[in-house]
């Protein structure tokens, strides 16, 4: 079911810890997540870990996914004279959050993600966040006056969640409360056991 497939893009570098509640709890909340590379050949995470694709790029329409999910990694990095010389190589990853988004399918990005974001233009009009506002400003995008001091941001039309490096909780908060996870107090007694450690928040999403 198109609605229970979340798809989650891998690419060397990738950032391990970044989406780990997420994905986890998605799982548990009966989705299915399914890893998109740029091809079929294995991958190497930040951490070491090597990761076997389920998908191509190619293979993934946004009609059949409810989710795509960017997660930081050093591949990001790259300067302005970089990508418009086409040395950006995670591109293609940012091209396809363009289709996810403008087919109405939501988008999530963390780190250095939304750089690449940034780059594409999907963020020139839209509220977002990221690690710092001097970090997307580097790429030189025009989306600098919707830019938010916050851990996560889901824009105006629910569609993109954007998020820092250091906030993989508040992540992974909005993308349950954009796919209705977890709502209302359950949302916030999620957030608080895993974010704050309150104990007193187990009962709640237990009820």
């Amino acid at each position: 079911m198109a609605d229970k497939t979340v798809h989650l893009a891998v690419y060397d570098t990738f950032a391990d810890w970044e989406t780990g509640h997420t994905t986890a709890h998605l799982t548990q909340n009966g989705y299915t997540v399914k890893t998109v590379a740029a091809t079929d050949a294995p991958v190497t995470t930040m951490g070491g870990v090597r990761i076997q694709p389920d998908l191509t790029l190619d293979d993934v329409n946004p009609e059949d996914s409810a989710l795509l999910i960017l997660t930081g990694a050093g591949l990001w990095t790259v300067t302005p004279a970089a990508a418009a010389a086409g040395s950006d190589d995670l591109a293609p990853f940012a091209r396809k959050a363009r289709a996810f988004l403008d087919a109405g399918v939501p988008v999530a990005a963390i780190c250095g993600a939304t750089a690449g974001l940034a780059r594409e233009g999907l963020l020139d009009d839209r509220a977002h966040t990221s690690a710092a506002s001097f970090y997307l400003a580097a790429t030189g995008y025009k989306g600098g006056e919707h830019y938010q001091e916050a851990d996560a941001v889901t824009d105006d039309e629910g569609l993109l969640i954007t998020a820092g490096p250091t906030e993989p909780v508040a992540f992974a908060r909005e993308v349950f409360s954009v796919l209705g996870v977890y709502e209302g107090e359950k949302l916030d007694a999620w957030y608080r056991l895993f974010h704050d450690s309150d104990a007193s928040a187990f009962e709640v999403l237990e009820s």
